[in-house]
């Protein structure tokens, strides 16, 4: 039997020189006994002249005519420092306030006044003041061959407010509380005015801000006065009409009186039972007639028909502490007047706290609780130390490179691509 076998056909795999696959990344290789051609000398070309003008024209033309124009055009410019905190003193009525929950709000709030601060030297309405009051127009805008740094006389209040931000620095220690304020212009003594007129609006802001505070604690302590005096009132005019209703005046020394009686009642009764046994049985146990059935002694009759009366005024008298049926409903007349009279304790207590807060918050108004404690006057500048030219020409230098830097850049990799 023959066997068969199948034969694949067999593919022969041809090594291909790197050389012929990628001819610029394998340098030629010399012939054998051959010397290697010296390499050329290196010639400045086209494009070596135009980075090298394109430095000069972007990077150093630029910080040359930044620097002049830093050093022989730009105004001195001097800076006055002050710093302050707001001192707020300790509310000694808070104990007080505390104790009614109506009042208890007024000593837990506390507002920043320093944060207020901070947004009130930003906004537009303190620019606009310090310009009515000092001319910030006329000063930030004196020198007349610096346009970069000073003020255009003819801008909007919405100009002077963005260079305001460039004029006014504020440093803010919210941890501390503590606010540090420079102010710039181009003259010493202007300087100087712009930070007294912020120092003096800030003073007033807070001013302001306390006596609100105040007087706004004031109204609230008085209505709550108002109201407890009402609460008083209506409390006790319930408990005279409960006593013209009942004509009692004190339940309690009327129910005494009340028990007295039936004390003294159940105490005749007593002695009245102990005497008519002893007559009956000083008599005989009480003898009757047989003819007619009725008791001889006219002393025992007379005895058994108190005993029966002082028993029946018994009854009569213990209906008033309970029973419909009586003159008076003691236990219905107790419990009536033991909640009026709580009333009246409730709202005598809230009066005296309502008094009291009303009186502490309005010795509070008297005084100045927060105010603006400087600890560093204006200061009056002898030497310019803006613009900082040094600083402001190196970071040109530093930009203007950077941004040579990418220009060339993006010029290589699109001379790459093409």
């Amino acid at each position: 039997m023959s066997r068969s076998t199948n034969t694949l056909p067999q593919h022969r795999t041809e090594t291909v020189p790197a050389a012929r696959m990628f001819p610029a990344l394998v340098p030629a290789q010399p012939r054998s006994g051959a010397q290697p051609a010296p390499a050329s000398p290196a010639r400045p070309r086209k494009r070596h002249i135009m980075l090298a003008l394109s430095f000069v024209g972007l990077v150093l033309g630029q910080v040359i005519l930044a620097g002049w124009y830093l050093y022989d055009r730009a105004a001195d410019q001097y800076g006055s420092t002050f710093g302050f905190a707001v001192h707020s003193e300790s509310d000694s009525s808070g104990s007080i306030l505390q104790k009614m929950s109506g009042l208890a709000a007024l000593s837990g709030v506390q507002s920043s006044d320093t944060d207020i601060l901070y947004e009130y030297l930003h906004s537009q309405a303190l620019v606009a003041r310090i310009d009515n009051k000092v001319d910030l127009r006329g000063l930030w805008s004196a020198p007349e061959n610096d346009p970069v740094f000073a003020f255009d006389p003819d801008g909007s209040i919405e100009d002077l407010t963005g260079y305001w931000k460039r004029m006014v620095k504020v440093s803010y220690d919210s941890g501390a509380g503590i606010m540090t304020i420079e102010a710039r212009a181009f003259d010493p003594d202007g300087a100087q005015r712009i930070a007294e007129s912020i120092e003096a609006a800030c003073s007033e802001l807070i001013n302001r801000l306390s006596a609100v505070a105040r007087q706004d604690r004031l109204a609230h302590a008085e209505r709550e006065l108002d109201r407890s005096v009402t609460r008083l009132r209506e409390a006790r005019q319930a408990l005279t009409g409960f006593r013209v209703r009942h004509q009692i005046v004190d339940p309690m020394a009327d129910l005494a009186g009340e028990m007295g009686v039936i004390q003294q009642l159940q105490h005749s009764l007593a002695e009245e039972l102990v005497a008519l046994d002893i007559l009956r049985a000083t008599t005989g146990q009480g003898k009757t007639n047989t003819r007619k059935g009725e008791i001889t002694d006219v002393r025992i009759t007379q005895s058994e028909r108190k005993i029966e009366v002082m028993r029946a005024r018994i009854v009569e008298e213990r209906k008033k502490f309970g029973g419909a049926d009586g003159a008076r409903d003691y236990a219905r007349i107790m419990g009536e007047f033991e909640r009026l009279k709580v009333d009246v304790e409730v709202a005598q207590e809230a009066y005296v706290l309502s008094l009291a807060a009303y009186e502490a918050s309005r010795a509070e108004t008297d005084r100045q609780v927060r105010y603006l404690a400087t600890y560093s006057d204006p200061t009056l500048s002898e030497r310019s130390v803006y613009p900082d030219r040094i600083v402001l020409l190196v970071a040109i230098a530093a930009g203007l490179l950077l941004l040579w830097s990418v220009v060339v850049l993006v010029a290589y990799s699109l001379r790459d691509r093409t």
